[in-house]
C-alpha cells in the first residue's frame, strides 16, 4: 500500500485500486484552485496508470465536499472578475469528464456532506456508497449560479427532469435517503462503513475484465441519446473486439471447466 501526497489530495495505491482523497477537511474540502489542480493532476495520474485497475473518490474527515471555496472566489471577484468563472472549465470540466469516462470503474464514497460541483463529481462516479443522513445539495441559485459539473445532465438522469428542477431552482439541502427515494443509485451504509464498502466494492471491480468494463461505460454514456439502430451497431463493435480479448477467452474456458475466471484486464 502507497500513500502520496500531492498538495491538497491524497493519492494512495492499495493494488489496483488507486483511493483519491480531497484533503482540506479544515475547510470542508472546499475546491480550493490548489485543490482543484491537484484533483484533476492525481486523476490524470490514475486515468493513464495501467496498474490500477479501479478509483475511489472521497473526502478526509466527516464532509465529502462543500463545493467551491467561495472564500477564494470572492478574492478572485474583487481581483479580476471577468476571469473569476475560468475555473469550470479550466477544472470543473475536465475533472468531470475524467471521471465519465476514464477507461476504468470509479466508486465515489460520500462520506458526509456534498455539495455544488461536490454533488456533480459523485453523480459523475460509475457507483456510488453514501453515509447515512448525508446532506446533499445544488447549491448553485443559492450564490447567483447555475449548474457545473455536469450536474444539469447527471441529475435530471438521477431524479427526472421535475426533481432536478426543484432542487437546482431552490436549492435547498435533502438528505440522501430521499435522494435514493428519488432515483439516486448507491448504498446507503453508516457513516464508518462508507471507505471500507467503497474499497471493497473498488477491489471487486478491479478483479473483473477492465476492457470490458470500459467498453460498457463507454455504451451507457452514448447509447441512451442514439437511435437505436446505433446503439446496437455500437453494442456490436465493442462486442467484435472485446471477443478477441484474453480475458473473454479464459472467462468462456472457466465456465465450461465449471471455474471460477481470474481476470487480468489483458
Amino acid at each position: 500500500m502507497i500513500l502520496t501526497e500531492v498538495s491538497e489530495v491524497l493519492l494512495e495505491r492499495d493494488g489496483a485500486v488507486a483511493v483519491v482523497t480531497l484533503n482540506r477537511p479544515q475547510a470542508g474540502n472546499a475546491l480550493s484552485t490548489a485543490a482543484k489542480d491537484a484533483l484533476l493532476a492525481a486523476l490524470r495520474e490514475v486515468a493513464d496508470d495501467e496498474s490500477v485497475r479501479a478509483v475511489v473518490l472521497t473526502g478526509a474527515g466527516s464532509t465529502f465536499s462543500v463545493g467551491q471555496d467561495l472564500r477564494e472566489l470572492d478574492q478572485a471577484l474583487k481581483e479580476d472578475p471577468a476571469s473569476a468563472g475560468e475555473t469550470v472549465e479550466r477544472h470543473y470540466n475536465p475533472i468531470t469528464l475524467l471521471l465519465a469516462t476514464m477507461p476504468k470503474p470509479v466508486v465515489a464514497a460520500v462520506n458526509g456532506t456534498c455539495v455544488g460541483a461536490g454533488l456533480g463529481f459523485v453523480l459523475a462516479c460509475d457507483l456510488q456508497v453514501w453515509a447515512t443522513g448525508t446532506t446533499l445539495s445544488t447549491a448553485f441559485t443559492g450564490v447567483g449560479l447555475t449548474c457545473d459539473s455536469g450536474l444539469s445532465a447527471s441529475l435530471s438522469r438521477s431524479v427526472g427532469h421535475a426533481r432536478a428542477s426543484e432542487l437546482v431552482l431552490l436549492a435547498e439541502p435533502f438528505s440522501v435517503e430521499h435522494g435514493i427515494g428519488w432515483g439516486l443509485a448507491g448504498d446507503v451504509v453508516a457513516p464508518d462503513q462508507v471507505a471500507g464498502h467503497a474499497r471493497e466494492l473498488a477491489h471487486r471491480l478491479a478483479a473483473g475484465p477492465t476492457r470490458a468494463i470500459a467498453a460498457s461505460k463507454r455504451l451507457l454514456a452514448t447509447s441512451p441519446t442514439q437511435p437505436l439502430a446505433v446503439a446496437l451497431q455500437a453494442e456490436a463493435d465493442e462486442q467484435v473486439v472485446l471477443g478477441r480479448t484474453g480475458d473473454h477467452a479464459a472467462a468462456v474456458d472457466a465456465f465450461l471447466a465449471r471455474k471460477t475466471p481470474v481476470f487480468t484486464g489483458a
